[in-house]
């Protein structure tokens, strides 16, 4: 079974990185969609979306939003962190079918409160910086490794 394990704000240095690809599907948008609520036809209704500015269906910003979260909980610092701040700006849209490549590299610690800031970036498969922005959390002080829950499978289906 597949681990997963935290670095401790000790073993944390300046410069550290971590990364993740995802490619957005259409069910991608549908479950952030039902998750989140927010049913904007710009992202959910390809018809409207084809008369929209991007002239068709794109990703929730907080999609890519949410792939940082990811990385936060799951690998730099990983499981015990503690997301305190983000300032996120969203420069291209993500598109059905991009891949997205989202890296957060550590560029401050603070000893006092065991603070990390962390430089957040997401690009395409073009090249093109979609989401840039900073994180701050608190990393965890004690070691953390356990197997990784499993998940259940999602099918949408339409009623």
């Amino acid at each position: 079974m597949e681990q997963i394990e935290n670095r401790t704000f000790d073993e944390i240095r300046v410069g550290d990185t971590a990364s993740l690809v995802r490619t957005l599907s259409y069910q991608d948008i549908e479950l952030f969609a039902i998750m989140s609520g927010d049913v904007n036809p710009m992202h959910v209704d390809a018809d409207f979306a084809k008369s929209d500015q991007f002239h068709q269906v794109i990703a929730h910003g907080m999609w890519g939003g949410a792939l940082i979260s990811t990385l936060l909980g799951t690998q730099l610092p990983g499981p015990g962190t503690i997301y305190l701040d983000q300032s996120l700006r969203f420069r291209h849209p993500v598109r059905l079918g991009d891949t997205v490549t989202v890296t957060v590299q550590v560029t401050e610690k603070a000893e006092t409160k065991h603070k990390v800031l962390l430089d957040c970036r997401a690009t395409n498969q073009r090249g093109e910086e979609v989401i840039v922005g900073i994180a701050e959390v608190i990393a965890p002080l004690e070691k953390i490794s356990r197997p990784r829950v499993l998940l259940p499978e999602v099918d949408l289906h339409r009623s």
